[in-house]
Parts: structure tokens; C-alpha cells; sequence
């Protein structure tokens, strides 16, 4: 029996990973503790694990906060520098606290507070990403939503992507003054880049997604293991699909489903209203998973909207799945062995949807184009062109014979300096 620490913030598609984990571990009978947001207190504890706080405490109301996260330009800026490093001492001193009773530590890419404590405790740690964007790579360069129209100069090779690497370090050097101030009181010397090799551990890093999204590639980390994707997408544990979902679902042929994860749906703007006028022109049912988000008029006949429900018992349903892009999603999607239309917002979207494009199961448009026409012209190619529910079918079945959370697990329970 090991006592572990899982380190996790931000989105549900950030706390599933790590719910799924926690509980297989726990299987196991290890003693398994998650530390994140208060928000998600409740949500932690219903699931039987342990919860321990760690900072930043962030409501996700619709709010300002949420549009500027959420820009494509300046989101991750603002997102590290106002709101995670500020909550950077306060984090430590409660990951430190939790960790006193850890034998084994596991941090996500932007939890530097647990990072931090890895490093100072000397405990057994095991880092992960989520998405493939946090392991850029020279060799399989990422779409980077700052500059996307890079991605189009991919033929040029990883002496290129080389280039862009090293700009994209002198860019975000500036933003890690904090944290390496931070470090100094801690005892620790300034650490490499956060962004890049900073959140790595030199031990073992867990790549959580499929081998389909990303294959290992020569300048990832050495420590490297992909796991698949670990699956857990239910709001209240051992949720099932609403009373209200089912008999729609059984009403009539497969609905096109919209949804924006739990994050861009705080600042949905036009898009459900561009998406209803899209599924009125095809002629085709719909549902709409819109958040808190709500309506002033009657949806027409044929479209409904709930504001949530488990993408594992819905998306199987449906035609067509229009999304956003964000990991978690992602996943859901491609194990339901549905065709998508990407609507990337920010952060590792525009690259997940460009490799879902690659894998031929997708279409794409960016946010600022989403229109009720755009929509239209490309959920009509999805539906009329068989080759992409075949293929999304072909790689769902791949995806079953993955098992990310076993995979995860055994390389958590067999860290060689684990007692």
C-alpha cells in the first residue's frame, strides 16, 4: 500500500483525469489523496477519495475572468501571471501540508506549487500532461493558437520548428520572474522553464492521451510514457443520463450535439444561436449541452437543450459531435466513434483539432469564424461523406483496446524509488 498525492487545477477536463486515476489506485488499495481547487470539494469527496486544498481557489461563474483566459492571444499569459502565480505560496504551503502524509507525489503540467514541492520534498514524483501541445515537440510540431498560421510551414522540418521553439521560450521567460523569486525562499535555484522542461519530472513523465492523438517522438522527455486516455466524465459520481435526455434521444434519428466542455461554455457568445439556425437548415435534431448558459425564447421543435450530461452515455447517440476541442473532450468523442466539428477556442484546442483533422474523423473552424453558415456547410459534409463515420468507428475501436488508467496506474504503483 502506497500513500499518494494526485495535484491537479483548472477545468472538469483537468479533474477527470485524475478522478479516474485516484479511484483505480484506490482499487488497488492504496491510500489516494487529490489535491485542488475547493471548488471541487464536493465533487472529490462524493467519489470516496480524500481531497486536500491547493490553490488557486477560482470559481468557474461566467465572468470576465473566464473571456480572458479564454483568448486566443493573451489567454495563457493572463492565466499564469494574474491568476496562477499569485496563488503559487499560498498553494505550496497547502501541497507541503498534504504531503506530509504522501509517499509519492503526482503533478499536472500547471500546478507549479506541487512542482515546487516535488522538488524541495525529494518524494517520489510522476508528472503528466494531459494533451500533446505540453510536450512541443520540433519533430510533430503543435498548431500554437497564438500563432496558428506557423502550422502551415510544417514541411519546413524541425530546424524550423527549432526556431520556434527557442522564440516561444524568449516570450515566455519574462512571465516566470515570480515563481523563480518564489523558488529562491524555498530554498531551490531558479529551475528550468516551467512552460517547457520545468514540469516535467526527471523520473517519469505520463503523457495521458492516446498514442492516436500523438506518437513518442526523439526530443520528448526520455521518461516518457503514453498511457491512452484515462476515462471519468460524470458531474455528480454515478451519474447516468437525465430522465429528460433519454426519450428525446429515443424520439427520433441521431441529433448533431453541441457542446463547449466546461470552460469556453462560460463564454459561449453567438455559438448556441449559430448552432440552432445551422441545425434548422439542415434539418436535423439537435442537443445542445449549454452550462449555465439559458435561452429568452422557445428552442424550435426538434432541439433541445440540457445543461449537462456524461459525453460517455450521450455522444455514442449522436450524429455528429461539435465541440470545442478540449482534451477531455476530445477523448469522449473519439470513444463514442462519432464524426466532430472543432471549434477551438484556445490553448492545446487549435493542435487537437488539427490532429483529429489528421486522423480523419473531423472538420474544423475556428471560434471567430463559427457562423450559422460555416456550420452548415461543414456538419453537411460530415453527414453526407460515410468515410468519416467509418473512420471515427475504426478508431473508437482502437481506442477500446487502450486502457489508460490501468496503464497510468502500473507506472504510478511500480515508480522504482516508491517504497
Amino acid at each position: 500500500m502506497k500513500r499518494i498525492l494526485l495535484t491537479t487545477t483548472g477545468s472538469l477536463g483537468d479533474l477527470h483525469p485524475y478522478i479516474a486515476i485516484g479511484l483505480e489506485l484506490r482499487s488497488r488499495g492504496h491510500v489516494v489523496t487529490l489535491a485542488t481547487s475547493n471548488f471541487y470539494r464536493s465533487k472529490v469527496e462524493q467519489t470516496g477519495l480524500r481531497f486536500a486544498p491547493m490553490g488557486p481557489h477560482l470559481g468557474v461563474e461566467p465572468s470576465l475572468e473566464i473571456d480572458r483566459v479564454m483568448d486566443a492571444k493573451n489567454g495563457p499569459e493572463y492565466l499564469i501571471r494574474q491568476l496562477l502565480y499569485p496563488s503559487v505560496p499560498a498553494a505550496y504551503a497547502e501541497v507541503m501540508a498534504a504531503a506530509r502524509e504522501a509517499e509519492l507525489i503526482v503533478t499536472h503540467p500547471i500546478t507549479f506549487a506541487a512542482q515546487i514541492a516535488a522538488e524541495k520534498t525529494g518524494m517520489p514524483w510522476v508528472s503528466t500532461v494531459t494533451a500533446p501541445l505540453s510536450l512541443f515537440s520540433r519533430f510533430d510540431p503543435p498548431v500554437l493558437a497564438l500563432y496558428p498560421l506557423v502550422s502551415k510551414f510544417r514541411a519546413l522540418g524541425p530546424g524550423f520548428f527549432g526556431i520556434v521553439k527557442k522564440l516561444g521560450r524568449v516570450r515566455t521567460k519574462p512571465w516566470f520572474a515570480p515563481l523563480t523569486r518564489f523558488r529562491g525562499t524555498v530554498g531551490l535555484p531558479p529551475g528550468e522553464d516551467p512552460v517547457f522542461e520545468g514540469q516535467h519530472s526527471p523520473q517519469r513523465v505520463l503523457a495521458l492521451f492516446s498514442p492516436l492523438m500523438a506518437a513518442p517522438q526523439p526530443d520528448w522527455p526520455a521518461q516518457t510514457l503514453v498511457t491512452g486516455f484515462p476515462f471519468y466524465d460524470q458531474a455528480e459520481h454515478g451519474q447516468g443520463i437525465d430522465s429528460d435526455v433519454e426519450p428525446f434521444l429515443d424520439s427520433g434519428p441521431p441529433p448533431v450535439m453541441f457542446t463547449l466542455g466546461s470552460s469556453a461554455v462560460q463564454t459561449a457568445g453567438n455559438f448556441y444561436h449559430e448552432s440552432i439556425a445551422a441545425a434548422q437548415r439542415l434539418g436535423c435534431r439537435a442537443v445542445l449541452l449549454v452550462g449555465g448558459n439559458s435561452f429568452h425564447e422557445p428552442l424550435p421543435p426538434g432541439i433541445v437543450a440540457f445543461s449537462y450530461a456524461p459525453f460517455s452515455k450521450i455522444f455514442p447517440r449522436a450524429a455528429v459531435i461539435v465541440h470545442q476541442g478540449g482534451i477531455g473532450t476530445c477523448a469522449q468523442a473519439l470513444a463514442a466513434g462519432r464524426p466532430m466539428l472543432v471549434v477551438p477556442f484556445a490553448f492545446d484546442q487549435p493542435d487537437n483539432a488539427a490532429r483529429l483533422q489528421r486522423l480523419g474523423v473531423a472538420r474544423a473552424i475556428p471560434r471567430k469564424h463559427y457562423t450559422a453558415q460555416r456550420a452548415y456547410s461543414e456538419l453537411q459534409s460530415l453527414l453526407s461523406d460515410p468515410a468519416y463515420a467509418a473512420r471515427a468507428v475504426e478508431v473508437a475501436h482502437k481506442i477500446a483496446e487502450e486502457n489508460g488508467v490501468r496503464v497510468a496506474c502500473d507506472a504510478i504503483e511500480n515508480h522504482p524509488l516508491a517504497r
